[in-house]
């Protein structure tokens, strides 16, 4: 692995950013539209429902949503930049230079975490400025919570970028459809115990599940459960190992059945 070839990649996504206002409009205007949405709606769940009960919904729905989005942007930044080369015409230009595909899938979590980033520190700025919302009242917490969502994320990413690579541009829709499969179930805007309890184990097989409940833990003031925190470390390890092995596998399919270059001149 060379870095001077992660950066250059790196170089190449970012550059797509500075000359481009509708991708630039595109980081910032979906999550900004959840954050209204939601936003208004937990408003006005707190002036209808009881003061402590409406209070709670009110900060795990906002949390909950800029939560989401961090695994959301993060599973992103690895298909879109992989389908930017796509549209581009420019998949084959990559692959024919010497880059290795862990510098490649290394280059895409790169250019993920700077998306989030930005993504992150507006809707954190807006969530304070309209709903006096401040998501780093979670404290030291906040940090491993992150750093679940991102790898989980990641993982989704190489799982979904896979599968474009073996189904082609047929597959695309798979680009945002994926992590919406999992929503539903990993508690992400309810409390766990809200699903059937046939679908718990599931749930809990889910680091984001994790995550969340966690979250909803802190802002109710009961502190952050160390052990919940390591399982979701636990199965991110293994799902990024798994992912990982998956896009390799997918990948030399590709390769082997002509796929990249067929996928690349469409």
């Amino acid at each position: 692995m060379r870095w001077h070839r992660i950066q250059a990649l790196v170089l190449r996504y970012t550059y797509l950013y500075t000359r481009s206002v509708p991708r630039v409009t595109e980081i910032l205007f979906w999550p900004l539209m959840d954050l209204l949405v939601w936003g208004y709606v937990s408003v006005y769940l707190h002036r209808v429902g009881g003061v402590s009960g409406a209070a709670n919904a009110f900060m795990f729905l906002l949390g909950a949503m800029i939560f989401w989005d961090i695994l959301y942007r993060a599973q992103q930044g690895v298909t879109l930049s992989f389908l930017e080369d796509v549209w581009s015409r420019n998949l084959l230009n990559v692959f024919v230079a010497p880059v290795r595909v862990s510098e490649f899938v290394l280059t895409t979590f790169i250019v993920g975490f700077f998306r989030i980033a930005v993504t992150i520190g507006v809707l954190a700025g807006l969530a304070y400025a309209l709903y006096s919302f401040n998501i780093f009242s979670l404290g030291m917490s906040l940090v491993p919570f992150f750093a679940n969502l991102l790898l989980m994320g990641w993982a989704l990413g190489m799982v979904t970028t896979s599968l474009i690579m073996r189904w082609g541009q047929g597959a695309e829709a798979l680009a945002w459809g994926v992590p919406f499969l999992i929503q539903p179930v990993a508690a992400v805007f309810y409390p766990l115990d809200v699903l059937p309890g046939w679908l718990q184990p599931v749930a809990l097989s889910i680091p984001a599940t994790h995550v969340f409940e966690g979250m909803r833990q802190v802002l109710r003031g009961e502190g952050v459960s160390a052990a919940s925190l390591a399982a979701a470390f636990a199965l991110n390890a293994v799902y990024l190992v798994a992912a990982a092995l998956f896009f390799r596998y997918m990948f030399t399919v590709a390769r082997r059945k002509g796929l990249l270059a067929k996928l690349g001149t469409q």
